[in-house]
């Protein structure tokens, strides 16, 4: 009993305290699941979903499923969206929806800055029949599945410029406790905030080709600080070859296709390296976006 409580809790601080909060390696691709200030600050409605399946070759390893989709408001200076997502790691899952509001100031003729928040529910969950216990058939677990659902809501900013962006978001607003058991009535085990900011420019090389490096910083206490640094060449704003650097974790490989200014692919393969690489093949990620593009709107941006 002693040590199936002990890994239970165990699992659960995880839950509390860890980087839990759906990772990407196309972050730019994601960038509305990420900060809800991004809601509504292109001329389109965007739909995105992102399949990720990390450490390939290893038993329950992450895997991630999201869905969003956003658009402006134009008469009001507006954006709103939502998204749901679902992220499984070994024996426990966390689910979630939220729905998301943008207002857009004009700071000048060619800047704006958007502020943003979000808020919706998530399910943390653990399965019990992928727990080897101490004490078989243990009342613990005896149903199989624990699970606490809570209540959450994010706040984000947004400045952004044709050829630039700067953002930052605090998830998790409320940090409110996460109750597993009947028994765990005073030792439910915080939501933390979590803090991440990005940036991002692009350079033009010539007629056909473009240049964007970016960036994306995540923090959350007492975890080191993890930076993304990516870059990517962008051929005829259609065809774009990309790269990056997680720290302490995988360099990525990237492709990815927008097809008549209203579809779009993208693929990233990680080669991971920490030590899981030695039981691992990588990861892979796809994302695909449908647009829809208003007919008075001819530019070709690609994202």
């Amino acid at each position: 009993m002693k040590k199936l409580l002990s890994l239970l809790f165990f699992i659960s601080s995880l839950l509390a305290e860890a980087q839990h909060h759906p990772l990407f390696s196309q972050y730019f691709f994601n960038d509305f699941f990420i900060n809800p200030a991004v809601a509504g600050t292109r001329d389109w409605y965007d739909v995105r979903s992102n399949h990720r399946y990390q450490w390939v070759g290893l038993t329950d390893a992450p895997r991630t499923f999201t869905l969003s989709a956003h658009g402006p408001n134009k008469k009001y200076n507006m954006g709103f969206g939502g998204s749901i997502f679902t992220d499984n790691v070994g024996p426990t899952r966390r689910t979630g929806f939220n729905f998301s509001y943008a207002y857009h100031l004009k700071i000048n003729k060619d800047v704006k800055l958007s502020l943003g928040v979000s808020a919706g529910m998530l399910q943390f969950m653990i399965d019990g029949h992928k727990i080897t216990t101490y004490d078989p058939g243990d009342a613990v677990i005896s149903n199989g599945l624990q699970w606490s659902m809570e209540f959450d809501a994010q706040f984000g900013f947004y400045l952004y410029h044709k050829k630039w962006f700067v953002g930052g978001v605090i998830p998790q607003l409320l940090r409110n406790k996460l109750y597993f058991f009947s028994n765990q009535l005073t030792t439910g085990s915080n939501l933390l905030y979590h803090y991440n900011f990005t940036a991002g420019y692009k350079f033009d090389v010539g007629d056909d080709f473009q240049i964007e490096p970016s960036f994306l910083v995540k923090y959350v206490k007492p975890i080191p600080v993890q930076l993304d640094l990516m870059a990517r060449a962008i051929y005829k704003e259609q065809v774009w070859l990309g790269a990056s650097y997680r720290t302490m974790d995988a360099v990525s490989i990237m492709a990815g296709y927008q097809y008549k200014n209203y579809l779009s692919i993208g693929y990233a393969y990680d080669i991971t390296t920490s030590n899981v690489r030695n039981y691992s093949s990588g990861t892979h990620e796809l994302m695909l976006g449908v647009r829809f593009v208003r007919r008075e709107n001819k530019t070709k941006t690609i994202l």
